[in-house]
């Protein structure tokens, strides 16, 4: 059994590669930390010109038709940058939730916007610092009107439409539905959140009496957002990786070069096993990852104990490697001029972006124990 990327796939991760070493390096990066842009608009029309946007999009909505596994190898890369664009925001969740649960006249009227780049998606969920779930879920949707207040939505100040988790009166997980807004409508107001990464912008969106749309089964909501985090799992997981990668080869590139006391500090043993460390964590997340990807590509049953295990040692490689960069360029690792934080800064981002690794471990126990017990 292969368990590698095709040589068509590997090409495509070269492209994507090669764009972003030029076009996306960690200047760009300082450029948005710095300055009042909420994403850097020529990668994200780079990207757009190379058809990612709509890579998984099927070619009757305008997409290229490929699959997951291809989404995986730009993930992977868009990690190895720091990218700052809404990619993983509007491509992973927006795009995948509203194949799975638009209607056909909302699909053809969004997913070609969607494949050409000409709009970003969002996925309004959380209200607040506690989980997201049908027992904490108030804002409303009633009547076609959406009503209540959302904060902190991924990607909200630069988002054209948003699709909200909302309430719509129903009991236990049935409480929840999505709810498709227009972020331009009449009755929705935004105000930017401040978080540790910048570079990714959030949102406080409130709605008044916003006209909105159904998505899907009344009732359906949570359990759309399970099935649309467990795919955009396995795809965050292949970012972490690119983003663990770069991690690491910067800190061992940084102890190959300097000095203290008179000798190379990647001579020392505590910094060899750092780096050490972040290899054995890269290399298990990467593991966990490729068969995420074998079970999304696959439709595979074991894909949420798979998605879930992807998720948690990707954020763990991703927690670690990023940290210990810092420690090994030493007080330099600190400071505003030092590129260490922009890993740093994503990496505490996206082990947030789908839930906490507590949320992720308790599915992954409920998971394997219902699959025991089955």
């Amino acid at each position: 059994m292969n368990f590698d990327f095709s040589d068509d796939q590997k090409m495509l991760k070269e492209q994507v590669n090669k764009f972003l070493t030029d076009k996306c390096g960690m200047d760009v990066a300082r450029r948005i930390l710095d300055g009042d842009e909420p994403y850097a608009k020529e990668v994200w029309q780079g990207l757009v010109d190379m058809g990612l946007m709509g890579i998984a999009i099927p070619e009757e909505f305008g997409g290229l038709g490929l699959g997951a596994l291809e989404l995986c190898v730009v993930a992977e890369e868009l990690g190895r940058v720091a990218a700052p664009v809404p990619f993983s925001t509007s491509v992973y969740i927006a795009t995948e939730a509203m194949k799975l649960a638009g209607t056909d006249e909302q699909k053809k009227t969004w997913l070609p916007k969607l494949a050409a780049g000409e709009v970003i998606g969002t996925l309004a969920m959380s209200e607040g610092p506690q989980a997201a779930g049908p027992r904490s879920v108030e804002v409303s949707f009633s009547g076609g009107k959406l009503n209540g207040t959302k904060i902190p939505v991924p990607d909200g100040s630069a988002a054209d439409f948003a699709i909200v988790l909302a309430n719509t009166g129903g009991k236990g997980d049935k409480a929840l539905s999505f709810v498709l807004v227009d972020l331009t409508a009449k009755g929705v107001t935004r105000e930017d959140v401040k978080t540790i990464d910048p570079t990714r912008p959030h949102a406080t969106i409130s709605f008044d009496n916003v006209d909105a749309e159904l998505m899907g089964e009344e009732g359906n909501g949570w359990a759309y957002t399970q099935e649309v985090f467990d795919a955009a799992a396995v795809w965050m997981a292949f970012e972490q990786i690119g983003g663990t990668e770069a991690s690491m080869w910067m800190a061992r590139d940084y102890a190959l070069e300097r000095y203290a006391f008179g000798r190379l500090i990647g001579s020392y043993q505590a910094i060899k096993h750092k780096i050490a460390d972040m290899y054995v964590k890269l290399e298990l997340a990467r593991s966990n990852a490729y068969f995420g990807a074998m079970m999304l590509n696959d439709k595979g049953a074991e894909l949420p104990q798979a998605a879930a295990a992807a998720r948690i040692s990707a954020t763990e490689a991703y927690r670690y490697a990023a940290q210990e960069n810092v420690q090994v360029h030493g007080g330099i690792g600190y400071t505003w001029e030092a590129d260490t934080q922009f890993f740093y800064r994503r990496s505490k981002l996206l082990a947030l972006a789908l839930g906490s690794s507590i949320e992720w471990k308790d599915k992954l126990v409920a998971r394997l124990e219902a699959r025991n017990a089955a």
